[in-house]
């Protein structure tokens, strides 16, 4: 059988993990919705890539290594299979009388990660619990309160060992990943775009490691992971609107640029410094093009390294059909060009993401795209409760 692009992209280093970027339960139907798509368009048959990627019905034949979600995952996963939801928290509020309507729909979110954490389990049974984590992320209503976040974490974590926890890239977040570590509670750093928190964070989670060794604590099950959001970063307005006040022209290539740059920076630091945490590639675009190629840079620039990459199901489409039948080199270990790093640095925007010191963290809250979507989330939380409290409030009527 033939390896497809992103097997190849997987095989370039023995330490790259390529994840899903959704929910492990809406990925049959996508699957079989994107291979009709080809089929009905005439496009080459894909399935036996996608079968090599990972296969339900057998997990740890694949060479998926786990899944992220969020706050609008987690909807969406619940959307597309309302009606055994429903079915589900009819049951649960017969069930539980003393649960209000919002009890209800935060078991609802959990019981979403559970079902996705039980697809993953096979993988990381069969890696000794290397891989195989699907992410669960905190309520980005918390995302300023440490302790109720440290507190909600723990209980995630307790649904399944393969439950990581993403805590938001916020002060109050970071804070929460040290304490988590020192409990053995493996996590994942989401609203993350600078290379400030990134750093901040890989410290605070080797200071929790450290706490949970001298005491004995069971590491077994742990891991740090910290995202960087690479798509949010580069399409806040903010960008272009202070490099328009810095007489900069960014092009899409320049955009595209300025989140590797950022990533490629963060990952030199981590593994100079050896710190625990694993970097994640997320929120993946599209672009540039190149030689009238499309080309997917959030994942070409950084094969061969000893990264995550956790890719939306459309990426993983578009990187398919676009690199079919290239075999993926190494480029992690490619600089950015001087040219464009002077370029780039023009901007205020920039500068904040890239220079170490380049944000407090009393800053972190406030940076343009955490505040986006750290609002994106808890809209996302609302529409997930909402759904849910009208499913109940109908049971009890």
């Amino acid at each position: 059988m033939e390896r497809s692009s992103l097997e190849s992209l997987a095989r370039c280093h023995e330490d790259t993990e390529i994840w899903y970027d959704s929910s492990p339960l809406i990925y049959r139907a996508w699957r079989e919705g994107f291979l009709a798509r080809q089929a009905a368009g005439d496009g080459p048959d894909l399935s036996s890539a996608l079968q090599a990627l990972y296969d339900p019905d057998h997990p740890a034949a694949g060479y998926l290594r786990g899944s992220t979600t969020n706050q609008p995952l987690a909807l969406q996963a619940l959307q597309e299979r309302w009606p055994e939801f429903e079915q589900w928290i009819a049951g649960a509020t017969r069930s539980h009388p003393e649960w209000s309507p919002q009890q209800v729909a935060w078991e609802t979110f959990k019981e979403v990660a559970r079902r996705g954490a039980e697809m993953l389990f096979p993988i990381f049974e069969t890696s000794g619990k290397r891989y195989g984590y699907i992410c669960a992320q905190v309520d980005p209503r918390l995302s300023r309160d440490t302790n109720a976040m440290v507190e909600q974490a723990v209980e995630l974590n307790s649904i399944s060992p393969n439950i990581m926890v993403k805590m938001p890239g916020t002060d109050a977040g970071i804070k929460g990943v040290r304490q988590l570590a020192a409990r053995g509670v493996p996590t994942n750093l989401t609203l993350a775009y600078t290379v400030s928190q990134l750093v901040a964070l890989a410290e605070a989670a080797d200071a929790g490691k450290r706490e949970a060794e001298a005491r004995g604590v069971d590491l077994s099950a742990w891991r740090s992971c910290a995202t960087m959001m690479l798509g949010r970063f580069e399409d806040h307005p903010a960008v272009k609107e202070q490099a328009a006040a810095a007489g900069v022209e960014l092009s899409e290539t320049d955009l595209r640029w300025a989140g590797v740059a950022v990533f490629k920076k963060a990952y030199r630091l981590y593994r100079d410094r050896g710190y625990s945490t694993k970097m994640l590639a997320a929120s993946m675009r599209v672009g540039p093009k190149e030689g009238g190629k499309t080309r997917i840079w959030h994942l070409e620039k950084f094969a061969g390294g000893n990264v995550v990459l956790t890719i939306f199901p459309n990426i993983i489409e578009e990187f398919l059909l676009a690199y079919r039948g290239e075999e993926i080199a190494p480029h992690i270990d490619e600089p950015v060009p001087d040219e464009v790093i002077k370029k780039l640095r023009r901007v205020p925007y920039f500068r904040q993401a890239y220079d170490e010191d380049g944000q407090t963290p009393e800053e972190y809250d406030s940076y343009p795209p955490l505040v986006a979507t750290a609002d994106g989330f808890t809209k996302a939380m609302t529409d997930f409760e909402a759904r849910v409290v009208a499913a109940v409030e109908k049971v009890r009527a």
